[in-house]
């Protein structure tokens, strides 16, 4: 076997490593990508590659009117400028009745909190005065 075969495998190799390692998932992930924008629908809340949230409220060909705002304003952009489809996450915390009570304030409330930590110095201020006299 000739010197240079095992420079020629080595550089085969090379390649080798470098396509498993760098192009076949860039690849899959071009791919999915693709999938993605391929499979908007109207309706679709959408985040594009410059940052701005909107709702797909039209797709034709390769372009796609997104509504953005509360004064509904409507925008033309290409589908490749599509960065992500936003999904709306149901793993929000609900909000227990205890909780929403808690956040409830009225007056009355405010006066039993008063009263309540009014008792608990004047107790903080007995507890004081019995441990001082049995110090004595």
């Amino acid at each position: 076997m000739p010197a240079y075969a095992s420079q020629i495998i080595m550089i085969v190799a090379l390649f080798a490593i470098m396509y498993f390692m760098m192009i076949r998932p860039q690849r899959k992930k071009d791919k999915e990508i693709k999938e993605m924008r391929d499979s908007l629908a109207v309706g679709d809340e959408i985040l594009t590659i410059g940052g701005i949230y909107g709702k797909v409220v039209k797709i034709k060909d390769d372009k796609l009117t997104i509504q953005v705002g509360s004064d509904r304003t409507r925008i033309d952009i290409t589908k490749w400028a599509v960065n992500n489809i936003e999904e709306e996450s149901d793993s929000k915390p609900k909000e227990t009745k205890d909780d929403q009570e808690e956040t409830k304030v009225s007056p009355k409330s405010i006066r039993r909190l008063g009263a309540a930590s009014e008792q608990t110095e004047a107790e903080a201020e007995q507890d004081v005065v019995d441990l001082a006299d049995a110090e004595d």
